[in-house]
């Protein structure tokens, strides 16, 4: 239980941080369908903001990609629960990571050009090693449902695919 603690607090802690209490217990399902939610909403409105600002076509078509496979999995995640007639459960953890994106977001805001296209890409790696490997490490672990278990299995399949293109964006605005 320690290591997969300690893979939440990691997790979280570029994203504005989480005490050991918040993390510290295992969540349950209608949780873990929220945090993976709120997860990909948060990945959804930092590439919107970036379509809109970016003039980079490589950073613009990496945003799109985000929109789009985390719009998909949330409709599955969305259909999934409704099936299965389980309401999602708000928590500290997500509440921590949608106060922390908003945070990211005002920053990204006052940057322009360049600068932008970097700390937008910087983050995007960032997040995606973080949230892969709370998905990994606790999230998938703690999931109960073989369903939902399966659809964070196949998320973050995915999502290390973004982690692998955000890696490949990132060296090219070098």
């Amino acid at each position: 239980m320690f290591s997969q603690t300690t893979a939440i607090m990691t997790a979280l802690s570029l994203l504005g941080g989480v005490s050991l209490a918040q993390a510290a217990d295992k969540p349950t399902d209608p949780q873990i369908a929220h945090i993976a939610y709120t997860a990909g909403i948060i990945d959804i409105d930092a590439a919107k903001q970036a379509i809109a600002k970016s003039k980079s076509k490589e950073v613009v078509a990496f945003a799109k990609d985000m929109v789009r496979d985390h719009e998909a999995v949330n409709v599955q995640a969305l259909s999934l629960v409704k099936k299965l007639k389980v309401t999602p459960e708000d928590n500290d953890t997500s509440q921590a990571l949608t106060k922390a994106a908003t945070s990211e977001r005002a920053k990204l805001d006052k940057l322009k050009g360049a600068a932008f296209d970097k700390a937008y890409v910087d983050n995007e790696v960032a997040y995606h090693k973080q949230v892969n490997g709370a998905l990994e490490t606790l999230l998938i672990p703690s999931a109960t449902n073989a369903e939902l278990k399966s659809l964070l299995e196949t998320g973050l399949k995915i999502f290390q695919g973004h982690e692998q293109h955000a890696e490949h964006v990132a060296a090219e605005l070098k």
